[in-house]
């Protein structure tokens, strides 16, 4: 029994999906550089995300001596900021 559904001769062109961002390493030569805002150290774990509210944040860890933070639009969040941003409604 042939198919109800129309078919079309011309091939389906896919989304180009965007690249992703550059992701930093410590083991990268061209890797994004910070410094730890507590002891100044250079060699820093950074990881961008996007806290459960929406809001874009940046965690950064220092190898050194051990300071966590977060910061989002260029404002530094305290814990009980970020525990806030990321309830779920």
């Amino acid at each position: 029994m042939p198919s109800s559904r129309a078919t079309s001769s011309a091939p389906r062109q896919r989304r180009r999906a965007e690249p992703p961002p550059p992701l930093g390493s410590l083991t990268q030569a061209d890797a994004v550089t910070a410094s730890c805002s507590s002891c100044g150290a250079g060699r820093v774990t950074r990881l961008a995300m996007t806290l459960t509210d929406g809001t874009p944040a940046v965690f950064t860890s220092c190898t050194r001596c051990e300071h966590r933070g977060w910061e989002a639009d260029g404002a530094v969040l305290s814990i009980d900021d970020v525990v806030d941003r990321t309830r779920r409604p």
